[in-house]
């Protein structure tokens, strides 16, 4: 697996045990064209490697304007290495931005992760229309992967009343696996370490590992189909 940091505060990176800031290559130069994928790609402890993101990233946007095809950036750049995984992950900064952009037109779908808040349902309103737009104009095969509850609490009746309208409007596309507000998800990235390696058997971490089979499950069923 390839995880592609594309957010400037590079938590991703940091959560994967990289030090971001001592990157010699990074997202950055790969947006740019100063360095090919290959070179900024580093392999990490959980077992996948990884295209760190650092504060370099930042200025990427204003540069990626004055450049040709700015929104394929990403996704030309991915073209040497995309045989080489069976998924490219990419973490996507909390912005609809020209990085996000990069993004949604280098991807084939759009796991959308949200917090059962009617804010985050706003926000998902506007994810859901540049998908749209996204996928006529620039990208045409991509598509919604699916939502993943995160921070989850049951006993919060805002949290049961959104998830239920989340799965009114969303259907099938709702992942049933929830992940729970957990101390140890909140604890793993201080230690730079992904939640899977600092605490496999926390509540966090069994959540994510049904993500993790559900999400195959249903590839299988694609491809079967």
């Amino acid at each position: 697996m390839l995880l592609i940091d594309i957010d400037p505060q590079g938590n991703a990176s940091m959560g994967s045990g990289v030090n971001k800031e001592e990157a010699k290559a990074s997202t950055y130069e790969v947006l740019i064209g100063l360095e090919p994928i290959e070179a900024a790609r580093v392999a990490t402890e959980g077992g996948y490697d990884l295209v760190p993101a650092n504060s370099r990233l930042s200025g990427a946007e204003v540069e990626l304007i004055e450049l040709d095809r700015r929104e394929r950036r990403l996704r030309g750049a991915l073209d040497s290495v995309r045989a080489q995984y069976d998924y490219i992950l990419i973490d996507c900064p909390p912005a609809l931005n020209l990085l996000t952009v990069n993004a949604l037109v280098a991807a084939q779908s759009v796991l959308i992760p949200m917090q059962c808040e009617y804010y985050a349902l706003e926000g998902l309103t506007a994810l859901v229309n540049t998908i749209r737009k996204i996928r006529e104009t620039l990208n045409p095969q991509l598509q919604i992967e699916g939502l993943l509850r995160t921070m989850f609490d049951p006993r919060n009746n805002l949290d049961i009343e959104v998830s239920a309208q989340l799965k009114e409007h969303f259907g099938d596309k709702l992942y049933r696996s929830i992940i729970p507000r957990n101390i140890r998800l909140a604890e793993a990235p201080s230690h730079g370490r992904p939640v899977i390696t600092y605490d496999m058997q926390s509540k966090g971490a069994q959540a994510y590992l049904a993500l993790a089979g559900e999400i195959l499950r249903r590839d299988e069923g694609v491809a079967a189909a």
